[in-house]
């Protein structure tokens, strides 16, 4: 699938980038950024950003890192620190490629609040399918 056209079902087709409410602000080959819009569905009971919105946005972000080298990749791994709660408007993760390999690549992000505030950091090991 063309790079473009992926970008574009993400933002525009149902699914779990539409339900969260993310949203492509930079895709690149080098650099992907996506802003996650926080609703009361992205909250835990109590009012910040649910660990699980937070890792899936961090997993995104890699993800269509990933995706940018041309090749299909889905996730073998991922770890995640979370620094401090996850408020505001907005977070916004960020990710870069740290080792592009044959089969593999390993990738980072850092998710920030609407602050630029560090709210978690992540790694990933992605396997290139196809």
């Amino acid at each position: 699938m063309e790079y473009k056209k992926l970008l574009d079902d993400m933002e525009n087709k149902p699914g779990f980038f539409k339900h969260n409410n993310y949203h492509v602000e930079k895709a690149t080959e080098e650099e992907c950024i996506i802003r996650a819009d926080l609703t009361e569905n992205s909250m835990n009971p109590y009012g910040i950003a649910h660990g699980g919105f937070i890792f899936g946005l961090g997993d995104v972000v890699m993800g269509m890192l990933a995706r940018s080298t041309g090749r299909a990749a889905v996730t073998l791994n991922a770890s995640i620190n979370y620094l401090k709660p996850g408020t505001g408007k907005y977070l916004l993760a960020t990710a870069e490629m740290i080792k592009n390999g044959k089969t593999t690549c390993v990738l980072r992000a850092n998710i920030y609040n609407d602050k630029e505030e560090l709210v978690a950091t992540m790694d990933s090991n992605y396997y290139y399918i196809g």
